[in-house]
């Protein structure tokens, strides 16, 4: 038999995957701003690009795939995985899932794969549970999740299945297993590829994902509307028993698909849509945004929440500001006004680890940000005294003039005062906005939440996202509860 030509272009490329496996992929999203499976692959073969570029950064070689439930990820991993074993000699190539298990999907993906000509030409012996090897010197093994599989590693390319489920010291580890090199005389550039869905805004997904809207990583997303098959005739999006159950997603797209399409057919998406919640919908199948199930603020989200100021910010209003203390944990500082509807305006924030409480007091005074505010809303945890220096942090922050208001309260009444401005219950609009320049904030409150394995635990997790949601709880609590009776306020 001949031997197979490696694709040149991504046309090239489709036509091989048509002609050798009987595959087809849609040639474009529904959903605007998505992308499709092919798209993944294609950057998975030929690459982002040239490395260098005058005056530039080299893009990122590392891919993030987030997609549904069921978008065909581990199929993918695969078939790239052939790509590369077929048309790069001597490459070598790692998958790791989230288990032995997701793993070995993959794996048995590929082993499919490699059943079909002209591809089972060129295996080197019989494939193993664990490992293909191919006569070109290509070679794929699965992995073990573990330290002591992952640092034993230097391969061109890690794929890693479902990283949602990884351990993240072991997720760490790999981030140095790959190194490029010449395959048969062409460059091939080391990867580290994910695929996964989504499922929480304070799981390793999700902080893969923000890597990747930084730029570090290249981001592929597609839901279920993305992988659908054309829609076809017998299925109308309006008819006398109502509108079709996808209509609010699909609004008639789906019939408009160059066909074939995806691999989802219509008819499943309506009966996976009809099984599940409107939160799972969205989250795993959609891809949305994570599921807000464990969240301690769910009230909160980025469509109703967070806005810039109106052009005449600080005219009118109350200046006012909320801290958290912290050195090794982030010491965290909120500037905030208050307009003359009452309504709250998180306006900047300040979060720095291993500081000293002196660099904080200078940015609530700076004279850029217009000098120092009203009060400043603190932890009655600042009150106390050092045993070295004898004296408070309150104590630090007024003899640089600041006034501060340290009220006690509990978390829990604390937390309730947070979502009464969140979603207060009269169906009036939120009393609470905060700037989309407050990163840090606007992550916290989507991801502060409760222990996922204990369902009736009423104590947030404290990993990270309870600093900047304190910082807030403390100035929401001093701002809205200060003339309460039997709350004791302290204030310069």
């Amino acid at each position: 038999m001949a031997e197979l030509e490696a694709p040149a272009t991504p046309e090239s490329l489709r036509a091989m995957l048509r002609e050798h496996l009987g595959l087809e992929f849609p040639r474009g999203p529904i959903v605007e701003g998505h992308s499709t499976p092919f798209d993944y692959l294609s950057f998975a073969f030929f690459g982002p690009g040239p490395d260098h570029v005058a005056g530039r950064a080299a893009p990122a070689r590392d891919a993030v795939v987030w997609a549904n439930r069921g978008g065909g990820k581990t199929v993918l991993g695969a078939l790239a995985t052939l790509l590369d074993l077929a048309f790069k000699p001597g490459i070598a190539v790692r998958i790791l899932g989230g288990s032995l298990d997701q793993s070995r999907r993959m794996h048995a993906h590929l082993e499919a794969f490699f059943r079909e000509e002209p591809f089972a030409s060129m295996l080197a012996g019989r494939i193993t549970r664990d490992r293909i090897t191919l006569v070109n010197g290509s070679s794929c093994e699965v992995l073990a999740q573990s330290q002591t599989s992952v640092r034993g590693t230097r391969v061109q390319v890690l794929r890693c299945d479902e990283v949602e489920l990884f351990d993240p010291d072991v997720w760490e580890a790999a981030q140095l297993t790959t190194r490029s090199t010449r395959c048969a005389g062409r460059w091939v550039r080391a990867g580290i590829e994910c695929l996964s869905t989504m499922h929480l805004p304070y799981g390793l997904m999700f902080r893969v994902v923000k890597e990747a809207r930084e730029g570090r990583r290249r981001l592929f997303r597609w839901g279920a509307l993305d992988v659908l098959e054309r829609c076809g005739p017998s299925l109308a999006c309006r008819d006398d028993e109502g509108d079709c159950p996808l209509l609010p997603e699909c609004a008639g797209r789906a019939k408009a698909i160059e066909a074939p399409g995806g691999h989802l057919t219509v008819r499943d998406a309506i009966d996976q849509k009809a099984r599940v919640g409107r939160a799972t919908w969205e989250s795993e199948m959609l891809c949305l945004r994570p599921s807000r199930r464990d969240a301690v603020l769910p009230e909160f989200t980025r469509e109703n929440h967070v806005q810039n100021p109106p052009e005449n910010e600080g005219a009118g209003r109350a200046r006012i500001a909320g801290m958290d203390f912290g050195f090794r944990s982030p010491m965290v500082a909120l500037r905030a006004e208050v307009d003359p509807q009452g309504v709250l305006w998180i306006v900047d924030e300040w979060v720095r680890t291993e500081t000293l409480l002196r660099e904080a007091i200078a940015w609530l005074n700076d004279p850029a940000h217009g000098g120092p505010p009203d009060w400043v809303a603190v932890d009655p945890a600042g009150l106390q005294r050092h045993e070295q220096t004898g004296h408070s942090n309150v104590s630090e922050m007024q003899a640089a003039g600041l006034r501060v208001r340290a009220v006690r309260s509990g978390l829990a009444e604390g937390l309730m005062s947070l979502r009464a401005r969140l979603a207060p219950a009269s169906g009036a609009p939120a009393r609470l906005r905060v700037a989309p320049r407050c990163a840090r904030l606007i992550e916290s409150l989507e991801g502060y939440h409760y222990p996922k394995d204990d369902p009736r635990s009423l104590v947030p997790v404290k990993d990270g996202h309870d600093h900047a949601v304190d910082a807030l709880r403390y100035l929401v609590v001093a701002l809205d509860r200060r003339r309460a009776a039997g709350l004791k306020h302290y204030a310069t």
